[in-house]
């Protein structure tokens, strides 16, 4: 009798072992197919924004009868108008390309690159392979980190 107690009591430990091992594995297996990895390929085109608000300018023209020029316009005063004062204009993707360029440039004069890596990062930024424009990271809120959040090169604006 004692070895049909032992018996189950092993029957029952593997048996709890494997729906635990079920319940552990399964939602695991779930969220990792639901979190694709972010690629070039998914990472909004350079001019995707300007696109969209192109657009936007465009349906509110039409909706309020008004031409397209005179909403875009309006639309750049009111986002002028509501910059904050200490956040200047965003640098131009030439600007921070110049910038990059000559971050890179020190670090291969510093010995912290070789001329090898600071070009395939180069390469690495006009092929796209960073998200955001000019690489930048895209945090919260979408845009480049500042110097802090080490998206943007250093002396730009940060977000």
């Amino acid at each position: 009798m004692s070895r049909t107690i032992r018996r189950k009591h092993l029957l029952a430990g593997l048996a709890t072992a494997g729906v635990l091992g079920v319940g552990i594995a399964a939602p695991t297996i779930a969220f990792a197919a639901d979190t694709p990895t972010p690629t070039a390929s998914t990472a909004p085109a350079p001019g995707a924004k300007a696109d969209r608000q192109g657009e936007f300018a465009e349906a509110l023209a039409k909706e309020l009868g008004v031409p397209t020029d005179k909403v875009t316009a309006a639309l750049e005063k009111v986002r002028e108008q509501h910059r904050p004062a200490d956040r200047p204009a965003r640098p131009s993707a030439e600007d921070r390309q110049a910038a990059l360029k000559e971050r890179l440039d020190q670090a291969v004069k510093d010995g912290k690159l070789t001329q090898e890596q600071a070009d395939a990062i180069t390469k690495a930024v006009e092929a796209g392979v960073f998200p955001g424009p000019g690489g930048g990271h895209r945090g919260p809120g979408g845009g480049d980190r500042g110097p802090a959040g080490h998206g943007a090169p250093a002396g730009t604006p940060g977000k």
